[in-house]
């Protein structure tokens, strides 16, 4: 029996406790042998949905086999924001040093850098708070831009969703990637996602503008990224003409929408070869007609990256 306690701190999200716990408490009705338990330094949680939340006070015996999460909390910065006890901190390093498994969702990093397991560690949190992180503990090595860092027993993740990810990486781990699965499926995950993909996905990184036909055409074309689109047929679901769509979606998204499709068919292309396919299998997939065009945009990519 693994035991799974949260340390619940005020103010915390929701989904970031309620996700993680989903997956384990979906395990645990699959006979995977999961216990889960929730603490805190008071017994009623407020939280930053507005929900409150009661937790024992006093911690359960725990074994190198068990594991602690830390959710985030609401928190613009981490500088006073989501206070523990000494003793607290205490018992996270302690559980550690024991052999056990300790991991933070979002702001939770801010727990266990606090605690001392981010020093000499990778480690990441939500992209909004990766500087202030690294800042914070600059004997720790932040990575950016991804969605959890396992590190010698000590794993974090990005933010909110992110801790989904990270809880059905480690149920992959203890009892294989098709038990995995298998929870991502009845909890209608869409996509069981690796460690080093990117927070952001290439559907979301393009959003932030208020031009309605761009994000009409951009909602067209999410959902029918792998078949072949005219600019023609674009247009009319845009309600404007060629010219007019090119030069709007340009200046809204810093792409025209044929790049912006081939970044939505590179970007699946990469999730399904971290899953095992081919690079020929994934490029078909995707709508290519081979894996000649895939390489060349995910080199032309990678150009990108390293120029920028």
């Amino acid at each position: 029996m693994t035991r799974v306690v949260f340390l619940l701190v005020p103010q915390l999200h929701l989904l970031d406790l309620a996700g993680p716990a989903q997956v384990f408490s979906t395990a645990a009705a699959h006979g995977l042998g999961y216990e889960i338990g929730y603490v805190a330094e008071q017994e009623d949680v407020p939280t930053a949905q507005g929900v409150a939340l009661r937790a024992a006070t006093e911690w359960p015996p725990l074994s190198p086999g068990d594991l602690v999460v830390v959710p985030g909390w609401r928190s613009p910065v981490l500088r006073a924001h989501g206070e523990l006890s000494a003793a607290t901190l205490e018992r996270l390093a302690a559980h550690h040093a024991a052999g056990g498994t300790v991991a933070s969702i979002c702001a939770g990093a801010d727990a266990l850098g606090r605690a001392g397991l981010l020093d000499g560690r990778r480690c990441t949190t939500h992209h909004d708070l990766q500087d202030e992180l690294a800042h914070r503990y600059p004997r720790a090595s932040v990575v950016h831009d991804v969605l959890y860092v396992v590190d010698d027993r000590v794993v974090t993740s990005a933010g909110i969703a992110s801790g989904i990810d990270l809880a059905l990486h480690l149920v992959a781990v203890r009892h294989g990637p098709a038990a995995a699965s298998r929870i991502a499926r009845e909890m209608v995950v869409y996509a069981r996602r690796n460690g080093d993909e990117r927070q952001t996905s290439a559907m979301l990184r393009h959003r932030a503008h208020l031009v309605d036909a761009v994000h009409r055409v951009q909602d067209l074309i999410d959902t029918r990224f792998t078949r072949r689109l005219s600019l023609t047929d674009l247009a009319s679901a845009s309600g404007v003409s060629e010219r007019t769509l090119t030069r709007h979606f340009t200046e809204a998204t810093g792409l025209t929408p044929l790049r912006y499709q081939q970044e939505l068919r590179v970007e699946r292309a990469e999730h399904l070869i971290a899953h095992g396919a081919t690079a020929e299998a994934a490029a078909r997939a995707v709508g290519f007609q081979d894996a000649r065009m895939l390489r060349r945009l995910r080199a032309r990519a990678g150009t990108s990256t390293a120029n920028g």
